[in-house]
């Protein structure tokens, strides 16, 4: 075992004098309480750490012992439906607190292992030896990374502790592997797979602002950027209920104390809408608050894609929602001074692109060693102080992200939820994903989300002629653009969290929404180009309607849509034939 001697502490870093080889991202334990920490730099005959717990009462001559292995966490079936720390140690009494120095994760509750092998059968890496029977997605029991053989032992059916052996192996060497239901990675190694595959269809959320105009990809990557009080944790939250995944991954990484406290109070009392059941049966919930070792909040964010990259090896497509990588940017900078770097933009080390990269990069649509299909989708929100979307870390996260949504405080000032600015938030998958709308039912998606598009920005462009001189010395054609834009947001874009029929909105009545709103924009203007003003336009009854489009139109209502056509022919038609009288 290789040791070294502390000679300076300053915080999180220490330095040491090595006897012995060490490497670069080794786990050591330090000091009398054997605290966790991670090499993080070679220099000679000494080294340099960073701990992950409080370095208080560390004094030079302390210890340090190596273990030879890279900071690693145990994974297994059993972390779904846990509140654990940043190095997936389990929260006592599901509260936030410091642990006992030097703790890692350690799990020993019994599940209920169902073989799948037989004794004699060959098995590669990747490949699933047994399943677990319980409530929630299918999980599986996985042959590690590396490892492969000849089925000596299986269990038979049973109730297991997560870490007892339950199968063995012997590979061609003779050599024998004990497996249980579990196993260690290492947390800064992406884990291996057949293949990375193209996304073709979209991670649905049920908010209209995101599927319709500004659609994620499944297997892809999101950057949720606002400012304090824009609705980042909101939003979040409702994405981790009703989007499409099958296991929510949802790390708070340095938020405050009491942002995670009401996430830790409300997570486990939400029902999962697609089984009734409590949702978390399915998500996985990392805690590390801003008083918590800083070193730590930096390990959180690898700790989360690993545990997500576990369950996608499954076969499953699973969400990491992310809150937030601000905070993690902070933790790289504070240890960055400590280590007396060159510090580049706003203070940030120089290498805060490439860890950016590191981390997103990581999310992606594969085929796994089983061959099974699978996929990581990561949602990362962004605090850029003041809202400065110039700010290193936002500016650094568009580069790595697909889809941009970026929350607007003037939104959210006025109540308007999701505060996402249309003008500013962008999709860059949006021709991939244009078939899968097609296959859905809906070949004019494409088309109505840029028809959406170019009518907000019209209407911000009019609406700053409109401050000089008036809405009312607008032209028609103008003050029904304002209109239709208006409807726009009011009936299709605004969508509360909290409304019983509105807070989750399929992509059947997305559709349906979509195809009643340009209905009633196109003959609109065919009414307005027959004579009718805009004021009377604006006072038929079906447009108050239209704009509580979200309310009025309950999911799975074909005659509802059908009376709202109906009546949108029916009113427009005598706006037309009253403009052809009055023309006559």
């Amino acid at each position: 075992m290789s040791t070294a001697a502390i000679h300076w502490v300053g915080g999180p870093v220490l330095r040491a004098d090595v006897t012995g080889r060490f490497h670069v991202h080794e786990a050591i334990s330090v000091g009398p309480n054997a605290l966790l920490g991670e090499v993080i730099q070679l220099d000679g005959e000494q080294l340099v750490a960073q701990v992950y717990e409080d370095t208080t009462g560390l004094k030079p001559g302390d210890s340090v012992k190596g273990s030879g292995l890279p900071l690693s966490v145990p994974l297994g079936p059993g972390l779904l439906g846990r509140i654990l720390d940043g190095l997936l140690r389990p929260l006592a009494d599901e509260s936030i607190h410091f642990y006992a120095a030097g703790t890692v994760g350690h799990r020993e509750a019994s599940l209920r292992f169902v073989p799948t092998v037989e004794q004699g059968e060959k098995l590669s890496e990747g490949a699933f030896f047994g399943r677990i029977r319980r409530d929630g997605p299918a999980l599986r029991c996985i042959v590690p990374p590396g490892m492969s053989g000849r089925v000596e032992t299986i269990a038979a059916e049973g109730d297991y502790p997560e870490s007892e052996v339950v199968c063995t192996l012997s590979d061609e060497e003779g050599q024998q592997h004990a497996l249980s239901m579990g196993h260690v990675w290492p947390v800064r190694r992406p884990r291996p797979v057949q293949q990375r595959i193209s996304p073709e269809a979209p991670m649905v959320t049920g908010q209209r602002i995101l599927d319709t105009l500004f659609p994620v990809a499944r297997g892809g990557r999101a950057a949720l950027p606002g400012g304090f009080g824009t609705g980042k944790t909101v939003l979040q939250e409702s994405l981790a209920k009703w989007c499409d995944a099958d296991v929510i991954v949802y790390v708070g990484c340095g938020e405050r104390g009491n942002e995670m406290a009401e996430v830790l109070d409300e997570f486990p009392g939400l029902e999962d809408p697609r089984t009734g059941r409590p949702l978390m049966e399915r998500t996985v919930i990392i805690a590390n608050t801003s008083n918590m070792p800083v070193a730590a909040r930096e390990a959180s964010i690898y700790t989360a894609i690993t545990v997500a990259e576990y369950f996608r090896d499954m076969g499953l497509h699973v969400a990491l929602m992310a809150d937030s990588t601000s905070r993690w940017a902070e933790a790289l900078r504070e240890v960055s001074g400590r280590l007396g770097e060159l510090p580049g933009e706003s203070g940030y080390p120089a290498y805060l692109a490439s860890r950016l990269a590191e981390f997103y990069e990581r999310a992606a649509r594969v085929r796994t060693l089983s061959g099974d299909e699978g996929s990581v989708t990561i949602i990362g929100a962004v605090s850029p102080p003041a809202g400065d979307f110039s700010e290193p870390v936002t500016s650094h996260t568009k580069r790595y992200v697909r889809s941009f949504w970026a929350l607007d405080r003037a939104r959210a000032q006025a109540r308007f939820y999701p505060a996402i600015h249309p003008l500013v938030s962008y999709a860059e998958d949006v021709d991939t994903l244009a078939r899968w709308w097609q296959i859905q039912g809906n070949p004019d998606w494409r088309d109505h989300r840029q028809r959406i598009l170019t009518l907000l920005e019209q209407q911000e462009k009019l609406e700053r002629m409109a401050r000089i001189v008036g809405k009312d010395a607008l032209p028609d054609e103008q003050q029904l653009t304002l209109m239709c834009a208006e409807l726009m947001n009011e009936g299709f874009l605004y969508q509360s969290s909290f409304s019983a029929i509105d807070r989750y909105c399929s992509p059947e009545r997305q559709s349906a929404m979509l195809r009643l709103l340009m209905h009633f924009i196109d003959r609109a203007g065919e009414a307005l180009g027959t004579g009718a003003t805009p004021e009377a336009i604006g006072g038929v009854a079906v447009l108050r309607r239209l704009r509580r489009l979200g309310e009025e139109l309950p999911e799975d209502s074909p005659d509802e849509v059908t009376r709202l056509w109906s009546a949108i022919d029916s009113e427009l038609s005598e706006l037309e034939t009253g403009g052809e009288d009055d023309a006559r």
